[in-house]
């Protein structure tokens, strides 16, 4: 009889020490500028700290790196859950997915996911990918990360974008609309999900994602998975002088540039 008090202090006691220990965790973070690495090692070490990160820290690096972009993305509701997880868009702003060979873009070897340095997502950008039909859904692009090939041809070019409310766009109706079989190999590298090649579903907009990326119209290829992450590939054209300072002007809410 003794001892029920001092369990239920303990309980106590623990339940206020758990908030404690995640206020200063999120304190720690801010004060590192949210550090992917950090977070992801954070999120490594035990069940708890995975679930905090998956509850919390994943959303809040998102919002505190890239705030126009989510904004935009979660038309202003940032509080709500985000389709497809806030982890895989974590992983999507920082990470190169790589590549490998597909039936519509081969190459000599697979390149590696790895984390990029810094990247910039443009709402322009993603209106090049769009069909007409489709130019109502709002996407977000990155520039390609170029990967060097050796010397043997052009240097591939990986790219990476997300659309908002995926599950009610244009480009989704099309998708089902058409019956296009989903990739039966290929998983998104963000999370996991089946694809669909827009090569297949001919809704790849060759010319305007060329001119945006800086590749040949017939070499390139991309997926969109059904939680509405994009993930391509391009071969990229050499550039000479006159190709610089070519894009739009793109506004500060049009665009987040990404850095580690």
């Amino acid at each position: 009889m003794c001892e029920v008090p001092s369990v239920r202090l303990k309980t106590s006691e623990s339940v206020e020490s758990g908030i404690l220990d995640e206020r200063i965790l999120v304190l720690v973070l801010e004060s590192l500028k949210w550090d992917i690495r950090v977070l992801c090692v954070t999120a490594s070490v035990n069940r708890r700290l995975r679930g905090l990160a998956k509850r919390l820290l994943w959303r809040e690096l998102c919002l505190y790196r890239a705030p126009r972009m989510i904004y935009t993305l979660t038309a202003g509701g940032a509080n709500r859950r985000f389709t497809g997880g806030w982890h895989p868009l974590a992983k999507l702003l920082f990470f190169c997915g790589g590549c490998v060979s597909t039936p519509n873009f081969e190459v000599s070897r697979p390149s590696r996911g790895h984390f990029v340095g810094s990247s910039r997502f443009s709402k322009t950008s993603g209106r090049s990918f769009l069909s007409k039909k489709c130019r109502g859904d709002v996407l977000f692009v990155s520039d390609p990360c170029e990967h060097p090939t050796g010397g043997e041809k052009d240097d591939v070019g990986i790219y990476r974008g997300v659309f908002r409310d995926f599950s009610k766009s244009r480009t989704r109706e099309f998708l089902i609309g058409r019956q296009v079989e989903l990739e039966a190999s290929l998983k998104c590298p963000y999370c996991g999900m089946r694809m669909w090649s827009m090569t297949a579903a001919r809704l790849i907009q060759r010319r305007s994602v060329a001119r945006r990326l800086g590749s040949s119209e017939g070499g390139m290829e991309y997926f969109v998975c059904l939680n509405g992450h994009l993930h391509g590939t391009c071969w990229l054209a050499p550039l000479t002088s006159g190709d610089e300072n070519t894009e739009d002007d793109v506004g500060s809410d049009d665009e987040e540039g990404l850095s580690q």
